[in-house]
């Protein structure tokens, strides 16, 4: 039996040192929550996200999340499923993901991704 079957994997660019701080933050947060949930760094790892249907472009700047029956969901969607797995984070989630609400935190977040991929030289 896969053990990683009841979990949602989080494809994150762990040559990003605020990706790797809110990796760690996520898990000091969710405790228990930590359990479900698998990490996949996706530095150097193109081919595979190909295979996945993941452009390895876009994964640099959109969290890309798989959900537990295999359906890969990115940006804001897969911050939602990502916090929904935290009872502390749910209301967030829930908050988030309102559509009067949704178009704000998604602005923001492109904003701070292009600012990090500009300071990597990678934009």
């Amino acid at each position: 039996m896969d053990k990683n079957k009841d979990k949602i994997i989080v494809y994150y660019d762990g040559a990003c040192p605020a990706c790797v701080r809110d990796r760690n933050n996520y898990e000091k947060i969710s405790g228990k929550g930590a359990g479900q949930v698998c990490w996949f760094d996706i530095t150097g790892q193109e081919n595979q996200l190909r295979n996945l249907g993941i452009d390895p472009q876009k994964a640099l700047t959109e969290l890309h999340v798989q959900d537990e029956s295999g359906r890969v969901v990115s940006e804001l969607d897969a911050y939602i499923l990502l916090m929904g797995k935290v009872p502390l984070l749910k209301p967030i989630a829930w908050l988030i993901g309102l559509p009067v609400i949704r178009p704000t935190p998604a602005k923001i977040y492109h904003q701070q991704v292009n600012r990090r991929l500009k300071a990597r030289g990678l934009l």
